[in-house]
């Protein structure tokens, strides 16, 4: 039976990361979108690894060749899953709503499907499956209507958090491919050390895109500095934390039932705190957005808790 209290987690991890757009939307008031992406990987990280001492948990050593080859293949799930979107969302969100930006994150599971189809990870796709894929995607022609012209909403920022999203799917797939059941001298980690260790390269990784318009002054403007702090302390170290322990519980298809949520999470706070506004068109396309993702992820094992350690793979990649 599925455990009560993943359900609170469940739900605030959908509050946490549904909620990061907006954060994202209010820290871009003060900063560049790589300097908001540097400052909550940053911040995670320092969540992370103190929840690692706390825990008495040690990162690997890149010293030695094992430790070397780990950390090279976490560098790589770091580009992925963490620098490159969301420098892409902050990029993104400089002209599109927070709340749209949500909305086309939801398209990750459909990419994941397709990348792991062009890496051979997927190696079947069932009728259904596919049903769910054209579906998907068709929801996000209609989200963007490029048939409007200057009345829809296709440009820049929104191919940007559509970029972020196919980041993501390339960064499932290369997690599954190169980091489940990771460890060093034979030894399997624990997902937090995992985590840590990704979000520290991350750290590395996103101080060389601050060349990018990074190096200029930040307004110290107190709404967009706090916005960024919860970005990265909650919608960042503790948000994937949190992840980490529903996959430890109940498995990564249940964890991923935040797909769902995060996008009503991000619309609604949108329209609440910013006056976002959206068309009958934009909802109708988020459902079947969503309807698309639901059937995409049939013929996927339920969200059962794992069996045994083997079961317990690498955790998802971060999302937002």
């Amino acid at each position: 039976m599925y455990n009560r209290a993943n359900y609170v987690r469940l739900l605030t991890l959908a509050l946490l990361w549904g909620a990061s757009f907006l954060f994202i939307k209010l820290g871009l008031e003060a900063m560049s979108p790589t300097q908001v992406a540097f400052s909550r990987i940053a911040l995670g990280a320092v969540v992370l690894v103190g929840l690692c001492l706390l825990n008495g948990l040690r990162l690997v050593s890149p010293t030695s060749p094992e430790g070397r080859r780990l950390w090279g293949a976490i560098a790589g799930a770091a580009v992925f899953s963490n620098v490159l979107p969301w420098v892409l969302f902050g990029l993104g969100e400089r002209t599109v709503d927070s709340g749209l930006a949500g909305v086309l994150n939801a398209t990750t599971p459909l990419w994941t499907v397709v990348f792991g189809l062009a890496f051979g990870t997927q190696r079947s796709l069932p009728p259904s499956r596919l049903l769910g894929l054209l579906l998907g995607f068709s929801g996000v022609v209609v989200i963007l209507a490029p048939w409007n012209g200057s009345s829809g909403l296709l440009g820049w920022g929104a191919l940007a958090c559509l970029g972020a999203g196919m980041s993501y799917g390339i960064g499932f797939v290369y997690i599954g491919r190169s980091l489940s059941g990771s460890g060093a001298d034979g030894k399997r980690l624990s997902p937090l050390t995992v985590g840590a260790m990704q979000m520290s390269a991350a750290s590395g990784i996103a101080v060389l895109t601050l060349p990018l318009g990074g190096l200029g002054p930040i307004e110290l403007s107190p709404v967009p500095l706090l916005a960024v702090g919860v970005l990265g302390v909650f919608g960042t170290g503790f948000a994937f934390a949190l992840q980490l322990r529903i996959v430890s519980d109940e498995g990564a298809t249940t964890a991923s039932t935040v797909t769902y949520l995060m996008p009503i999470v991000s619309v609604l706070l949108g329209w609440m705190v910013l006056d976002e506004s959206f068309g009958p068109r934009v909802l109708l396309g988020m459902l079947i957005v969503l309807v698309g993702v639901a059937l995409s992820r049939t013929n996927v094992r339920g969200g059962r808790k794992p069996r045994n350690d083997a079961e317990r793979k690498t955790p998802e990649p971060a999302r937002d």
